[in-house]
């Protein structure tokens, strides 16, 4: 009898040691950065692209990089996935740039140039920082919100409390804590989270139109994910499949590419439902003469 007990407070006591140790280490696992020295320079070919270096209040610093164009449409706030630093992902920018819309990128606290502490807390506060320098001389209706995999989730949080032009999530998380329950599924996911990244939640809030890209082959954040996302607010949302891409590979596909350029350069068109065959009756009985 003694012995079970033993056993059961063990088991508890282990539970408790793991649950801890999750809570404290997960940015081990969230977050793959990758850091720059100081003296770093960006350079891309066939960009006219100026880095900039933001302070916070509390005294950190934001890096990121201004990619620009002659007489621009709008602007793109890119925020990207979790992995590496904005030298890498500096090259997508020119998926925007070649049709005449400029791009500002920027590295998350930890990660390429970018100094700070990082919380839940810190990294919304930093993201509305720069999108308010963006607005100081950009009106919002030029401005795109474009989120890629875990950036989805913060640019649905900018897009639920700000108004921009539209927001597009590439390959959007449902919620990182679904996510990790898939992983540790016996673990107190819910409590243990410091970064759980709702996007389901701020979605909810959103009113400029939404557009969901998203392959048919990600293993990492299944399809079904941007699915369940699109019908949050299906009168403000698309839903774009690309056929056969996977998670990191979307800029490979040329329908990837085409998606984006129906995305970028359309206007959204009022339609007079009551003139389309919504709620027609359609019947195949005949009526007497």
């Amino acid at each position: 009898m003694f012995s079970w007990v033993y056993i059961l407070l063990a088991v508890v006591v282990i539970y408790i040691i793991i649950s801890v140790a999750l809570y404290y280490l997960q940015e081990y696992f969230i977050f793959k950065p990758e850091k720059l020295d100081k003296d770093f320079e960006f350079y891309y070919n066939n960009q006219t692209v100026e880095e900039y270096n933001l302070k916070t209040r509390d005294g950190a610093i934001i890096n990121g990089l201004h990619f620009k164009v002659e007489k621009p449409k709008g602007v793109v706030l890119y925020l990207k996935g979790n992995s590496k630093s904005i030298k890498g992902w500096g090259k997508f920018a020119v998926d925007f740039t070649r049709h005449g819309y400029e791009v500002v990128m920027l590295d998350y606290r930890g990660f390429g140039k970018s100094t700070g502490r990082r919380s839940f807390k810190a990294l919304k506060r930093d993201l509305q920082f720069v999108y308010n320098k963006i607005k100081e001389k950009v009106n919002e209706k030029y401005i795109i919100l474009y989120g890629r995999s875990m950036g989805s989730g913060f640019a649905a949080k900018l897009a639920s409390i700000n108004n921009p032009k539209m927001l597009i999530l590439d390959a959007p998380y449902y919620s990182l804590t679904k996510v990790a329950a898939k992983f540790i599924p016996f673990m107190p996911v819910s409590l243990i989270m410091r970064y759980p990244i709702p996007t389901y939640k701020w979605l909810k809030y959103v009113n400029c139109p939404i557009h969901i890209i998203h392959g048919t082959h990600d293993k990492l954040i299944p399809f079904k994910s941007s699915v369940k996302l699109s019908k949050i607010r299906p009168k403000l949302t698309r839903l774009y499949t690309v056929i056969g891409g996977g998670h990191k590979n979307l800029n490979n596909f040329e329908s990837y590419h085409r998606m984006l350029g129906e995305i970028i350069n359309s206007r959204m068109k009022r339609i007079n439902f009551s003139e389309t065959s919504i709620g027609v009756n359609h019947s195949s009985k005949q009526v007497n003469a």
